[in-house]
């Protein structure tokens, strides 16, 4: 059994006309219009990349546009069974659908040609109003303006006014709007604000234009539906919109539309014979808590299954690591204002922190403290609620899943490599060399301190963190050697001085056994008759080295 897997796809019409797997959401349109509570007229659903906010843009698109027939793309879906909704709906009104995901530049002036460039394309896809005779002379002038990318910044911010506009005179019915990844022309704007303080309030002022002409008083909309991955502030993008509603992970409603279920993943398994990895995807891209919905990220799913129907032997892997945006995660662990080491080690050992979390930021102000940034990891998927029922502005949060952990485990080796200070290590080093426990000891459990560890300190952890340590310092560094009778935890040479030593593992279960660990870390080494084998070298030294927690002590071999 096989299904095609349409990885990377976003288009709901193309999903549909390949025959690629398709989880029904098409019920959110219903209840988006009918059972909506709030009765908006504006709509933003923020939820983290690769959750699938594009693909349900499209299916909008695709249903609601009145140049469209879609009555075959939505044939057999859950929205088509409410048939007196579809014949009010379906293909009706008039559809702008405007992406800023590429909205992006090293300065204000760059980013902003491309919003420009964005704006002529969805123009462009209504050329057929230039030939209309029901159209303003005056919204017409803009149009051929915005289509040249010859438009002012006035033209810019009036632009979807203006387009609505026009569509409501040529077809007599207000236009709805979409707006897909509407946050990231401010979001890649507040990263490189740091080295341009002006690119910032620049993009904010023309979003924000864009934004209060399109949706707070335009007499020509009938509604619009925004996606992104924060809420911005209402004071600082939709200042006076009181129409409008935004639903964010800690939201309810429509929780179950944005990532698979588990019923959904089971079905998709089903279709492909695989029943019996169920636990494996469950294990590694579940554990999203989305209002009281528990679900599974879309784009993992789908990748890891496409590898799995050509190889049934085909294990989990990490998707997330190759996607833009997990900067975040090393800016949070590099922070010096404030320390989330001891926060980031019991999310690692499987733990859970409670912390202030808020779903309303502004981008400029996201650094500014430790609680913006928990509520950002959280906003994007970093991070989960434990409990679906926890609301209020502290929530219980931990690692969704097993690749987010992996994700976070090489972020922090990566940040403790890049901010080691090699002083210490030479140090350490040395003190080793010279046969000086009480300093060694002293050095690597500062060194400790100073790391995050996870893994719950299993004896494997202290073993990298060890070769980690001394990998890179001019010597050659041996893991799991085989020397005399057995295997050695590390093999250390340096060949310039006709030296070596040996170092072996343990892990004590308390402060005071690691005393008898180290000891016996030496005794290996002499009976297992380790430092045999060194012929040539001028010395051979030999350490057990015992850890508890963040604590080494160091014994040699005399």
């Amino acid at each position: 059994m096989s299904a095609k897997m349409g990885i990377g796809m976003e288009s709901f019409e193309e999903i549909r006309e390949i025959g690629a797997y398709y989880v029904d959401k098409t019920e959110l349109i219903f209840d988006l219009l009918e059972n909506n509570t709030r009765n908006s007229k504006v709509t933003l659903f923020t939820r983290p990349r690769r959750f699938g906010k594009t693909l349900t843009m499209t299916m909008l698109q695709s249903f609601f546009d009145v140049r469209r027939d879609s009555r075959e793309a939505f044939a057999g879906l859950a929205v088509a069974g409410h048939e007196e909704f579809c014949a009010r709906w379906m293909n009706q009104y008039p559809t702008i659908f405007l992406s800023l995901k590429g909205v992006n530049g090293l300065d204000f002036d760059s980013a902003y040609d491309m919003l420009k460039a964005v704006i002529a394309e969805v123009c462009q896809a209504h050329l057929y109003l230039e030939k209309s005779d029901k159209v303003l002379p005056a919204d017409l002038e803009i149009f051929r303006r915005l289509i040249s990318k010859q438009g002012s910044i006035s033209d810019v911010r009036k632009s979807l006014q203006v387009l609505t506009s026009m569509l409501h005179a040529e077809y007599g019915k207000k236009a709805i709007l979409l707006i897909d990844e509407y946050d990231v022309p401010l979001a890649k704007a507040s990263e490189r604000d740091l080295e341009r303080e002006d690119f910032y309030p620049q993009m904010l002022d023309v979003i924000r234009g864009l934004f209060d002409n399109a949706m707070k008083t335009n007499e020509h909309l009938e509604l619009a539906v925004l996606t992104g991955c924060l809420r911005i502030s209402k004071e600082s993008i939709f200042t006076g919109m009181n129409n409008f509603a935004c639903y964010s992970i800690l939201d309810t409603e429509f929780s179950e539309y944005f990532g698979f279920t588990e019923a959904e993943v089971r079905e998709i398994l089903r279709a492909i014979g695989s029943e019996e990895s169920y636990e494996k995807v469950k294990q590694w891209y579940d554990g999203y808590i989305f209002g009281k919905s528990h679900v599974f990220c879309p784009w993992d799913v789908i990748c890891y299954l496409a590898t799995l129907q050509n190889d049934r032997e085909a294990r989990p892997k990490n998707y997330w690591r190759n996607t833009s945006g997990n900067g975040i995660l090393l800016t949070f662990v590099a922070r010096s204002d404030f320390d989330v080491s001891d926060k980031f080690e019991t999310l690692l050992n499987g733990g859970t922190i409670r912390q202030r979390v808020y779903d309303e930021l502004t981008y400029d102000s996201l650094h500014e403290s430790e609680e913006n940034l928990w509520s950002l990891l959280l906003m994007t998927g970093y991070v989960t609620k434990v409990r679906p029922g926890d609301e209020g502005d502290e929530v219980e949060l931990r690692l969704p899943n097993r690749e987010i952990g992996n994700l976070f485990a090489d972020t922090v080796v990566k940040h403790f490599k890049e901010s080691l200070d090699t002083t210490v290590q030479k140090e350490l080093l040395e003190a080793l060399w010279n046969g000086e426990e009480e300093r060694a000891s002293e050095l690597m459990t500062d060194i400790l301190f100073t790391t995050i560890s996870y893994h719950d300190y299993h004896e494997n952890y202290y073993h990298a963190f060890l070769t980690g340590l001394l990998t890179g310092m001019g010597y050659a560094v041996k893991s799991n050697q085989e020397n005399g009778l057995g295997r050695t935890d590390i093999d250390i040479r340096e060949k310039k001085k006709r030296r070596a030593m040996i170092i072996e593992a343990k892990k004590s279960a308390s402060a005071e056994d690691m005393e008898k660990d180290a000891l016996a870390g030496v005794k290996q080494i002499a009976a297992r008759e380790y430092l045999k084998g060194f012929e040539g070298y001028r010395s051979v030294l030999g350490y057990g080295v015992a850890f508890y927690r963040k604590m080494a002590l160091v014994k040699k071999l005399c």
